[in-house]
């Protein structure tokens, strides 16, 4: 591969004069190559790069026509043009296996060891510079630049059980996130999003190497719960929990104009917006956008059957431990005596088996629940993955708080299988739909 890059004073752009080179060939026979050919005899490809700079894989589509969901300018208040107004990435806390845990209990332990060592440190350092305490402190705990901040400051830390909260880690998967400012390194606007009762439609960011995909949340969600997440929530709160709708006049006002009716609400739009966002249509048709840029959302026919899809998935997947199980079998074998179930979590696709342990299996997984998909896993693998048994990377929480056995969970999980199952045949069926009706 060989480029030049030229600029364009006339179009003020730049240009890329492009020619492929053997891949295979060796260095000396590419300057022997380069050596025989002069740059003005090159038979160069003209490249214009489009206006993010990209000049690969470039897209020839209508996206840019299309309605921006969310943009800097509309969140800095510097316009009002696009559908949300507020969006944020999900918390990143820097210590997830300090700060997450299926049971409260054990959260609650690990918290107050963290903070107890944290305390201990701040006492007995009290006064010296940052970079003496850098090398001080004890580190079987998970530090942090802003961690080590506080404790030269002096500040102390205390455990609030209250900061306990329901999070959404992975899809369909939560745990109890310790939702504090100290030991989250960044949560972004998410108090603002769940300082109350609210819903959000996660996304997957940009420049993420999985393929694009939503998912609904009434909870706080974790930054990797799709990939790089930015969310889009139906409301906004201020300091004092005051709530505002979070979709713009705006916005409204070109639905309204587009379908000529009054009586479209904002929830309607976001419902909208769902149901767009899993069109497998859309998804192909803008893949390569979606990859680089924020969503935009198109206008299709029969707004109020998108409408009513856009409900029906949300209400799924946000309701997803309350639907009606799916009817898989249980199938048990007996062990020897003294023999322990060993968890494996795994299946078998073309049987439609899933295999929990050396004793259980659910049978019955009909071949449409492993079709849906976020990201590079079905919505039952990333269950499956997620109740793996796995050493612990954090040493201390390895050597002292390594508790987790798939089989303390194993009833939760089935029920937790046949009920995503369920989600998951019923989510094919509404995208199937969306498909034959286009």
């Amino acid at each position: 591969m060989f480029l030049v890059k030229k600029h364009d004073r006339e179009n003020k752009t730049c240009k890329i004069h492009y020619v492929r080179m053997d891949d295979f060939q060796r260095k000396e026979q590419k300057l022997q190559w380069l050596s025989e050919n002069p740059l003005r005899k090159i038979p160069f490809e003209i490249v214009r790069p489009d206006k993010n700079n990209n000049w690969i894989n470039l897209a020839d589509n209508d996206f840019e026509r299309l309605l921006p969901l969310f943009n800097k300018n509309v969140k800095y208040g510097k316009n009002n043009e696009a559908l949300f107004e507020l969006y944020s990435l999900g918390v990143v806390t820097a210590r997830d296996e300090w700060v997450y845990d299926y049971d409260r209990k054990h959260l609650s332990s690990k918290l107050k060891y963290l903070i107890g060592v944290y305390n201990k440190d701040r006492a007995l350092h009290k006064g010296k510079d940052k970079k003496e305490i850098a090398t001080l402190v004890d580190y079987s705990i998970k530090w942090t630049r802003a961690v080590k901040n506080d404790l030269a400051k002096g500040k102390k830390y205390r455990f609030n059980k209250n900061n306990i909260v329901e999070s959404l880690y992975r899809p369909f998967v939560k745990k109890k996130l310790y939702f504090n400012k100290e030991l989250n390194e960044m949560r972004y606007q998410l108090p603002n999003l769940f300082y109350n009762q609210n819903l959000a439609i996660a996304i997957s960011g940009t420049s993420s190497s999985k393929p694009f995909s939503s998912l609904s949340t009434d909870t706080p969600y974790c930054y990797d719960l799709l990939e790089k997440t930015q969310c889009l929530p139906l409301y906004r709160y201020d300091k004092d929990g005051n709530r505002t709708d979070n979709i713009t006049d705006w916005g409204l006002e070109q639905f309204v104009k587009q379908y000529n009716n009054d009586a479209i609400t904002k929830q309607d739009i976001f419902h909208y917006v769902y149901a767009v966002l899993h069109n497998p249509a859309y998804r192909k048709k803008y893949e390569l956008n979606l990859k680089r840029e924020f969503p935009r959302i198109p206008f299709y026919d029969d707004f109020r059957q998108w409408t009513a899809w856009g409900e029906q998935l949300m209400n799924l997947h946000i309701n997803y431990e309350t639907v009606e199980p799916y009817k898989l079998r249980i199938a048990n074998c007996a062990l020897p005596e003294g023999v322990k179930p060993k968890a494996k979590l795994k299946v078998d696709k073309a049987a439609g088996i899933i295999i929990l342990d050396n004793q259980t299996e659910l049978h019955g997984v009909p071949s449409e629940a492993w079709e849906y998909k976020l990201g590079n896993r079905s919505a039952l693998e990333w269950i499956l993955d997620q109740y793996q048994e796995k050493k612990p990377k954090d040493p201390t929480i390895a050597e002292k708080f390594n508790t987790y056995r798939f089989s303390d969970y194993k009833d939760q999980v089935i029920d937790l299988l046949k009920r995503v199952c369920a989600v998951s045949v019923q989510t094919m069926r509404i995208i199937k739909e969306m498909e034959s009706g286009q």
